[in-house]
């Protein structure tokens, strides 16, 4: 497709194919952004975009099939562009401060970018995005070393809920106040209660530690190359996951 028939299909409401499409979509979710940075949610509505991106409002529900799904396309933007700003570090000098590292990375993602940051976390529906589960997923292999390195207080689920929650919570609280209460003292002492309330001051060792201690090491080294079936890995992380919450 020539170039004046990729403008005409966009001036007619149509869309280009393959990597024209491509193209196009990501223009339009750029151009929902900064809709949504400048003007809030409010802002982005499907011709709004449309004459944003130099298209016709149908070109809007050809590629997103309708507002919900171009808001959808840029909370999943949002999460990819996150993900990608936060890569684990496979050998941290120190565990905990790699926590803290995180945890501040996140903070700051949501900081720097209010409105997109409230559109990704507004809707629990969107924690099915890909996206979003990259992220929990690296979340998850942080607390994962914490515990087999005997750092970890609590179960690693738990752990990873607390975290998330924390960070979430501090920016989405941060958002809602005045900007003369703002007190990057808050944002330092709910980094901290997180820490406290996941990790110990010291790692522990497992003999004085007990029964929940080993099973929170045991069950973080474990990997899907042990030599027990399916069956028997699903009924061991169980006793160990009870063992854990002692």
């Amino acid at each position: 497709m020539s170039s004046s028939t990729t403008s005409d299909a966009a001036a007619d409401g149509g869309v280009p194919s393959s990597g024209a499409r491509e193209q196009t979509r990501q223009r339009v979710i750029d151009a929902a952004i900064d809709l949504l940075a400048r003007g809030g949610r409010d802002a982005v509505t499907t011709r709004a975009v449309a004459d944003a991106a130099g298209l016709q409002p149908p070109a809007i529900y050809r590629l997103f099939g309708d507002k919900e799904g171009l808001l959808d396309a840029v909370a999943e933007y949002g999460f990819a562009t996150f993900v990608a700003g936060k890569p684990l570090d496979p050998d941290p000098p120190d565990l905990v401060e790699d926590l803290r590292h995180g945890w501040d990375l996140a903070v700051e993602f949501g900081l720097s970018n209010p409105a997109l940051f409230t559109l990704m976390y507004g809707e629990p529906t969107r924690s099915d995005s890909p996206a979003f589960q990259a992220g929990l997923k690296i979340l998850r292999a942080r607390v994962r070393r914490l515990a087999a390195a005997g750092w970890l207080r609590v179960d690693e689920e738990l752990a990873a809920q607390i975290i998330h929650a924390t960070g979430r919570g501090a920016v989405l609280t941060w958002l809602s106040l005045p900007e003369t209460q703002r007190d990057p003292a808050l944002l330092a002492s709910l980094r901290e209660a997180m820490v406290t309330a996941v990790t110990r001051k010291e790692p522990v060792v497992e003999a004085e530690e007990g029964p929940a201690g080993a099973a929170r090491a045991l069950r973080a080294v474990l990997d899907d190359r042990t030599p027990l079936s399916p069956a028997e890995r699903l009924l061991l992380d169980e006793w160990l996951t009870r063992l854990a919450n002692l």
